[in-house]
């Protein structure tokens, strides 16, 4: 009995572990499918590459700098920039 306990745990953890991975990998897009709305994907995506000049993403930068644009919009009255 110990001789399959054995492997059935190394394999349940390998599982774990996969799975683990696949969900942090894919969590960030699935966020911005369902939170962001359509009309405003394009100008988010401008907006983390902007925000971004290195390979790895820097999501709080982005999102400070998002932040700080729609505050700065709201007082001046304006509405946000329609895209291209």
């Amino acid at each position: 009995m110990d001789n399959v306990a054995l492997p059935i745990v190394v394999a349940a953890v390998v599982i774990l572990v996969a799975l683990t991975e696949i969900t942090a990998a894919t969590a960030p897009l699935l966020i911005v499918i369902i939170l962001v709305p359509p009309d405003q994907r394009h100008e988010l995506a401008v907006l983390l590459a902007a925000g971004d000049s290195s390979r790895r993403l820097r999501l709080w930068t982005a999102l400070r700098v998002a932040v700080r644009a729609r505050r700065r919009n709201r007082r001046s009255g304006g509405r946000p920039p329609v895209g291209p």
